[in-house]
């Protein structure tokens, strides 16, 4: 086996790892990148004078600057999102019963701990 089927068959295994990546993640870059992958494979096991050796490598060129396209306009994107203010969340739902505001000039109700001693008049001696 020499080096270039050997390199050959590493760029068929990188196809099939991105082919099965898109249908995980259904990613239509992955598809460009599986493009590159096997075009280049192709382009590898042809002879320096074929013809086709040359246009499996154009196919490369193209399917690169595919992928540098949908990139770039995808980090364009992702620019936009993030400079956009998003809305303000919703108030949160009150679960407590509303209680209502103390009366001018009465203090607020607050519960005690326990009953209160009985006022005395008599002071202690």
């Amino acid at each position: 086996m020499d080096g270039v089927s050997l390199v050959g068959g590493a760029f068929v295994a990188a196809t099939i790892v991105c082919l099965i990546q898109y249908l995980r993640t259904r990613d239509r870059r992955q598809l460009l990148l599986a493009t590159m992958f096997a075009c280049q494979s192709q382009a590898l096991s042809r002879e320096w004078y074929d013809v086709w050796r040359d246009v499996f490598q154009a196919g490369v060129c193209a399917a690169g600057l595919g992928l540098a396209l949908t990139l770039s306009l995808r980090l364009d994107a992702a620019r936009r999102r993030a400079l956009t203010i998003p809305p303000a969340p919703p108030e949160p739902a009150k679960t407590a019963a509303p209680v209502a505001p103390p009366s001018p000039g009465r203090e607020p109700a607050t519960e005690s701990p326990g009953p209160e001693p009985p006022l005395s008049s008599a002071a202690p001696r």
